[in-house]
């Protein structure tokens, strides 16, 4: 079973921030233990692909940087629809095409909270998406 992020799936999370259903993301941090925070700018890049909006540059850039495994959860409580998605940072894109492609795709809500346009793109290769109750919906 292939990765292939459906177009379902883009439609809801380049919606989730307006819906206020933005993805809940967790990163390993350097002591070990789990950081989460919402994205609202998380999106379906491609058909392998996530991608956000890193406006903060903290906390998920450093820790990323030395582990690069992330979740990313989309929560939907009018459809009960849940994912889970699983996968790596596999880049970093502080400038160029993909930055550009990003930017141009992230709720304004957020760019306007980087008036400077400071934010970075982040690439995430998904390995897996399972659901609100455990299953794997598809795995790489």
């Amino acid at each position: 079973m292939a990765i292939e992020l459906t177009d379902e799936m883009q439609e809801k999370l380049d919606h989730a921030l307006e819906n206020g259903t933005p993805c809940l993301f967790a990163v390993v941090g350097p002591d070990g233990y789990p950081s989460m925070s919402f994205r609202g700018s998380m999106m379906v890049f491609d058909k392998e692909h996530l991608a956000y909006w890193d406006r903060a540059l903290r906390g998920a850039i450093a820790s990323t940087k030395q582990n690069p495994k992330i979740s990313a959860m989309f929560r939907e409580p009018a459809t009960r629809i849940t994912w889970r998605f699983y996968g790596d940072v596999v880049a970093q894109h502080a400038d160029g095409p993909i930055r550009e492609q990003v930017m141009a795709r992230t709720p304004q809500r957020e760019l306007d909270a980087d008036p400077e346009r400071k934010g970075i793109a982040v690439l995430i290769k998904v390995a897996r998406v399972g659901d609100g109750r455990g299953n794997t919906l598809m795995e790489a």
